[in-house]
């Protein structure tokens, strides 16, 4: 009989390789002094104490750990999510109003002092007038031709004109204007060797304006001058006399400092080239150039 073949019908053990050795023992009796072998199903014997006992090793204990560490991160989670969710809300809530109302602030602790503390705002700067300079009049221009210092026989003082501080050694311009152009002035010149000539480029250095006004009903019987127009064609002006009242003014300021007298606007014979009105075929004489000279030397000598 062979030795693969276990005893009593048993089955062959299949970690046992023919020729390696006795197998195990199957079924029936463990060996004497020997337990049963773990992992097997326990063995019945006689002779022990207390009847029938299992051998072999206990089954492992379920530990309970895990179920612990499990709920302990899902009650964690739960609470954030609680705070995030009323947090949400809180902010879904707040932004419902995208214009925000009145903000007010009251003391930091109920009865604190609420009297006002000392104003520390910046104490109003003095105005020119306060300061000792004068202020500029609110019809002041600033003056870019010299053309524009006539503004200041319309009432208007010249910003970035010389300041008057004296006859002597000023600088002036002269102007006129005509009675069907009141508020037209035209400049009148002067010799160049004055002292008190300016060129058209130094008008800043002006200080003293003279104000020719036509005197009203001054007007002489008229002079008729015959002339060719722009197209060759032969026309007939008259040309009228008249008085001018000559007044001094501070360019500046726009301040009367002085009377010039009356200045006659002679009509006498005809120029050689002459300005009319094309309606009234009418022109008016100018000051006489020397009468104003006359007037600038002894105001500003």
């Amino acid at each position: 009989m062979s030795d693969n073949y276990p005893p009593y019908g048993g089955q062959p053990d299949p970690n046992v390789t023919p020729w390696s050795g006795p197998p195990a023992q199957q079924g029936g009796y463990p060996a004497y002094g020997q337990p049963g072998q773990p992992g097997q199903p326990g063995y019945q014997g006689a002779g022990y104490p207390g009847g029938p006992q299992q051998f072999g090793a206990p089954p492992p204990q379920k530990s309970n750990k895990g179920l612990f560490v499990g709920l302990g991160i899902g009650a964690a989670v739960l609470l954030i999510l609680a705070v995030c969710g009323v947090g949400g809300a809180l902010l879904l809530t707040g932004n419902d109003d995208d214009d925000p109302g009145p903000v007010a602030t009251g003391p930091a602790e109920p009865g604190g002092d609420t009297s006002p503390g000392p104003d520390e705002s910046p104490a109003p700067e003095p105005s020119p007038t306060q300061q000792g300079q004068e202020q500029p009049s609110d019809d002041a221009i600033t003056a870019r031709f010299s053309s524009d210092m006539s503004s200041v026989c319309d009432g208007s003082p010249i910003l970035n004109a010389a300041a008057y501080s004296g006859a002597s050694g000023a600088k002036a311009y002269t102007f006129s204007n005509a009675p069907d152009r009141p508020n037209n002035w035209s400049t009148r010149s002067v010799s160049s060797n004055k002292p008190y000539y300016a060129r058209s480029t130094e008008f800043t250095q002006v200080s003293v304006v003279g104000c020719l006004k036509f005197t009203e009903g001054s007007q002489g019987e008229p002079r008729e001058c015959e002339y060719k127009d722009s197209s060759d064609k032969q026309i007939k002006v008259k040309y009228i006399s008249g008085k001018y009242t000559l007044t001094f003014y501070a360019a500046k300021t726009g301040e009367k400092i002085g009377d010039g007298g009356t200045v006659n606007a002679p009509a006498n014979r005809c120029p050689s080239f002459i300005s009319y009105n094309r309606q009234t075929m009418e022109s008016y004489a100018a000051p006489d150039s020397g009468t104003i000279e006359s007037a600038l030397d002894k105001f500003l000598s």
